[in-house]
């Protein structure tokens, strides 16, 4: 399977619902096409650098996923087709990608550094400041 990146834009003016619509529809045209979702990141709203479809805000989703050459032709007509989605680029990140690896990986990234599996740190116990902490 190939491993690739879209980057898209929503209308920054949608209701929460209408937003949670277009993130649920485009992860779930991969999954028909029988690709596989890795990570789905959602960047907020932000300040385009210049005007798009009369917008000059926009709400960015970051979406990696694997599948065929068919997952993007279809991803692309939804995109088009859709007018809350504003402005969209994808790119092939890796001609050959192990999906599951790649969500381990994603998952991975999710607890971030120094996380062990329990959700703890590997600092001091606390309570423990050492010499300059307050005591």
């Amino acid at each position: 399977m190939r491993y690739y990146e879209t980057l898209y834009i929503i209308n920054p003016d949608l209701s929460e619902e209408a937003y949670r619509d277009v993130v649920d529809k485009m992860t779930g045209v991969i999954e028909k096409q029988k690709g596989v979702v890795t990570k789905v990141e959602e960047w907020g709203k932000r300040t385009l650098a210049y005007e798009v479809k009369k917008f000059d805000k926009g709400s960015y989703v970051l979406l990696q996923y694997c599948g065929e050459p068919s997952v993007i032709d279809e991803l692309k007509r939804e995109m088009t087709l859709d007018d809350r989605v504003i402005r969209y680029q994808t790119i092939k990140l890796s001609d050959h990608a192990d999906p599951e690896a790649l969500k381990a990986a994603a998952e991975s990234d999710k607890k971030g550094p120094g996380e062990e599996e329990n959700g703890t740190t590997g600092s001091k116990p606390a309570g423990d400041e050492g010499e300059h902490g307050i005591q």
